[in-house]
């Protein structure tokens, strides 16, 4: 959301190092991905190598000379389990092979993973075959790993190396770590401004893994979202087909700040709507007209075979992207897809927000993340959360202000009380989520969000309207936005200026909300020990500055039992 106010497999052969084996077949299938086979693991794979880069280099290594194959968007990796991890990467199998053209011969990649920084201690390999038919995309899904530990892997193909990537494995599942640090994202518009953001979570060695919330790619032409682009993506148009979402992703890929994250650390992502089209529902979307866009199934569906391409993702349940990861018996975290099934969103101060009819998780999601919360042993039940949770009025807010803040919600400035497209436009799925965890008690339930474009911290009342009479039953923190607009860009004001008012006015309306940044934009850092959950929020100098500082803002955390959030005050360690 946030967008514009409505207006062929081969016959390899396994092989273990000690006490790890290799890759599995990909779940999406031979007709949507290459068929992951292994190779026997020899003394070292026989490479000559042309512009080799080392691990957690920013960039992609250099092609070979003449048509030898190139790693021209880096490598990655993601999902992390207790013995395994997925591995990505894309070749340019020639040079005329790039995103989206459908052009270049199947080539066969090579993968190695290792315990050291100089592959000395390889302990698993296997090959992979890339082809047009996945956009020259490639993944690995690894097992056989060690659990909680960190290894390094590349990638090779005729002769030619990936650069080296880092990864980790999650704890093991009856393991009692002593914490988890994560790095949390969202909203990260190319043409807003430049991914400082991830350059900085990028150079830090103390991540399991970093959270991408959604929004990871737009949809718009150029200059649609912003009016004033701080640099232009590829294509210049809207994006509508599968070749133009594989341009998207791909050109989004060359950015050397992201390409650092994803060999720095791996990356657990969630859908939100621009991965298709603004404000999507599961038979359309805001930015989705039909007669001159065709059916919004093709779209979606090149959207979603686009996204599964280029990202470090499993497909999951019904090929979306809900799914459960566990790290030990510290964290559960259950990720949402809140676009696939949702009904479509419906006007402000419509009494259908209240419809036990309407659904924004659909009911065989909402009955997975509640049976799943009642099952959990963890201390911590972590939720992916795409839009907020938290009830909001804006009611007080001065008018003026009105428009600015729907413009960030991406929805109509007139009457604004509620975001429909969050939560508040489904309050029958909130309130069997919420009532859920209050009947059954469970406990330490924090909800990680993104969507907004503003930073908060919030407790999640059963009953907004008698907090704090009636009790918090959970968290929530929310993660500002990379790049994407937020109320001081609208405004053309210098940040915490014109936005303190509005600040104040939420907080008044909404006792529930401890503090909301509307301006800055950075990412956060969640620390979790059996004690407390806390979320450190970073603002960056300026997004349109490709050497953007970061700084913390404020310090929240959520102690063992209460469900409440307090400010902390020294930073993490």
């Amino acid at each position: 959301m946030g967008g514009r106010a409505a207006n062929s497999s081969d016959s390899g052969r396994t092989s273990r190092a000690p006490a790890l084996a290799s890759a599995l077949v990909n779940p999406l299938g031979p007709s949507r991905r290459a068929v992951v086979t292994t190779a026997a693991v020899a003394a070292a794979l026989p490479l000559a190598v042309a512009g080799e880069a080392g691990a957690g280099e920013a960039g992609a290594g250099e092609a070979g000379a003449g048509d030898a194959p190139g790693f021209l968007h880096g490598v990655a990796s993601g999902d992390p389990l207790p013995d395994g991890v997925l591995l990505w990467t894309r070749v340019t199998p020639v040079p005329g092979a790039v995103p989206g053209s459908g052009a270049g011969p199947e080539v066969e990649v090579e993968w190695e993973i290792a315990t050291d920084a100089d592959f000395a201690a390889v302990v698993a390999r296997g090959r992979v075959v890339a082809s047009a038919a996945a956009d020259h995309t490639v993944k690995a899904d690894v097992r056989g790993l060690l659990p909680d530990t960190a290894y390094h892997f590349r990638f090779a193909a005729g002769g030619v190396r990936s650069p080296a990537g880092r990864t980790r494995t999650a704890p093991a599942d009856g393991a009692d770590p002593a914490s988890l640090r994560f790095g949390v994202v969202s909203c990260s518009n190319y043409e807003a401004g430049h991914f400082a953001a991830y350059r900085h979570l990028a150079a830090r060695a103390d991540l399991h893994a970093v959270l991408h919330l959604g929004d990871y790619v737009y949809e718009y032409g150029t200059g649609e979202y912003p009016a004033e682009p701080v640099r232009r993506h590829e294509p210049a148009h809207e994006v509508l087909t599968l070749a133009d979402y594989r341009v998207r992703h791909g050109h989004q890929r060359t950015d050397p700040d992201l390409a650092a994250l994803h060999a720095a650390h791996p990356v657990i992502a969630i859908w939100d709507d621009h991965e298709t089209a603004n404000n999507s529902w599961r038979d359309g979307a805001e930015n989705h007209t039909e007669g001159a866009e065709g059916a919004w199934s093709a779209r979606r569906e090149a959207a979603v075979q686009a996204y599964f391409e280029w990202m470090p993702v499993r497909p999951a349940i019904e090929g979306t992207t809900y799914r459960r990861l566990r790290f030990g018996g510290l964290a559960d975290l259950h990720l949402l897809d809140l676009r696939s099934f949702r009904d479509q969103q419906v006007g402000i101060g419509e009494g259908a927000v209240d419809s036990p009819d309407r659904t924004i998780a659909g009911r065989a999601q909402l009955e997975w993340l509640t049976s799943g919360l009642s099952a959990s042993d963890a201390r911590w039940h972590l939720v992916g959360n795409s839009v907020m949770i938290s009830p909001v009025a804006f009611g007080s807010v001065p008018a003026h202000l009105l428009g600015p803040i729907a413009e960030c919600l991406g929805i109509p400035a007139g009457g604004l009380a509620v975001g429909t497209d969050q939560w508040d436009g489904y309050t029958h799925d909130r309130e069997r989520l919420l009532g859920h965890l209050h009947g059954q008690g469970i406990a330490n339930t924090v909800f990680l969000t993104g969507d907004i474009h503003m930073h908060w911290a919030n407790d999640v009342p059963l009953n907004a309207a008698l907090y704090p009479l009636s009790p918090s039953v959970a968290t929530e923190f929310v993660v500002t936005s990379v790049t994407s607009d937020n109320l001081d860009d609208i405004l053309g004001v210098p940040p915490h200026t014109l936005s303190g008012v509005a600040e104040a006015a939420v907080r008044a309306a909404n006792r529930h909300v401890r503090w909301v940044d509307m301006d800055s934009h950075g990412y956060a850092v969640l620390d979790i020990t059996a004690e407390r959950a806390r979320m450190d929020y970073f603002a960056l100098s300026d997004r349109a500055d490709p050497a953007a500082t970061s700084a913390l803002a404020r310090s929240y955390l959520t102690r063992s039992g209460t469900q409440r959030v307090t400010r902390a005050d020294e930073p993490i360690a």
